[in-house]
């Protein structure tokens, strides 16, 4: 059976993961800004992954995580985006009411009941913010996109992921009505502030910052 960890020690391991994905070894103040908690905390907190040989320490690089803990991570991740595709595919529930629910239900430890969800759901490929969902062996299927300031002008491309996935800026996009699987183009680029507007079928043309723009990942054909 597999080892069981406190929410905290789970919690942990996955904002690790998310870092590593873009940092490759983080330091305590990664994880510290990540967690939003002290970086004393943090120490003690990667201490007891270090002994539980979850972590890997590099001198004067920082950390990452071992196979292991990566193991671990991974499915922590498959069972949160499962359970945001669950929630908004079968309760109805808007992309930007499920992050905190689905924290919750992540830690929940039956691999039984994961296992019959994803099959229940369809084995789905991506979340509703179109982030992989990995499989019961931790693999999973990357997709080749670009957000929104590198799409070229008048490219007919399809949404296919969220970047930031803060409650208002997807609070924002549903208000815009940009959605995965929406298909848009870009019109125009204005030089003042990099803002686009866009092109939605069947709506008027819609603004959106730089911000925006570069959380709003597509995908199109060459």
């Amino acid at each position: 059976m597999a080892p069981k960890y406190s929410s905290s020690r789970e919690n942990y391991l996955k904002a690790i993961f998310h870092l590593q994905e873009t940092h490759g070894t983080v330091t305590t103040n990664d994880v510290a800004a990540e967690m939003e908690t002290r970086p004393a905390s943090v120490t003690d907190m990667l201490k007891k992954l270090k002994a539980q040989k979850l972590l890997l320490y590099e001198r004067y690089k920082g950390f990452k995580l071992s196979n292991e803990g990566r193991k671990v991570a991974l499915q922590i991740v498959r069972k949160h985006r499962l359970w945001e595709y669950f929630l908004v595919e079968k309760l109805h529930f808007g992309w930007d009411e499920v992050h905190e629910i689905a924290e919750e239900l992540e830690h929940i430890s039956s691999k039984k009941l994961i296992d019959k969800l994803d099959e229940f759901l369809g084995f789905p490929k991506t979340d509703p913010h179109g982030d992989p969902i990995p499989d019961s062996q931790g693999r999973w299927t990357l997709t080749r996109q670009v957000d929104l300031l590198n799409l070229p002008i008048n490219k007919v491309a399809e949404v296919s992921g969220i970047g930031d996935q803060s409650a208002e800026i997807l609070e924002l996009l549903r208000h815009k009505n940009i959605a995965l699987g929406t298909r848009l183009e870009v019109k125009k680029r204005f030089a003042f502030d990099n803002s686009l507007e866009l092109k939605i079928k069947n709506q008027s043309p819609v603004t959106i910052s730089e911000h925006v723009a570069k959380n709003v990942f597509v995908k199109y054909d060459e």
